[in-house]
């Protein structure tokens, strides 16, 4: 689940679950910045490597938060994207 102000938790949830849900969460950001910190920093890095990067990136984040695609496609991409470009100098 990702955090959502307009669907939070159920009322039953308790805070066990909600602090699972908010590990994952944290899990899921440090990962994505982690990506992005290789893709500006890595000299060796290739094009292709990069792209297998950032689509491992996002099936981790489908693993965590299943049926969350649109989420990381609205939430993470636009912010791993820019930086794929700015690296290899694509359109």
């Amino acid at each position: 689940m990702v955090f959502d102000p307009e669907n939070p938790p159920a009322e039953g949830s308790t805070d066990k679950e909600r602090d699972a849900e908010l590990r994952k969460l944290r899990r899921l950001q440090i990962m994505v910045a982690m990506v992005l910190s290789v893709l500006r920093q890595d000299r060796d890095l290739t094009l292709e490597a990069a792209q297998e990067m950032m689509a491992n990136c996002r099936n981790a984040a489908l693993a965590m938060f299943p049926g969350k695609d649109l989420a990381f496609d609205l939430i993470y991409q636009p912010r791993l994207e820019p930086a794929l470009k700015e690296r290899f100098g694509m359109p």
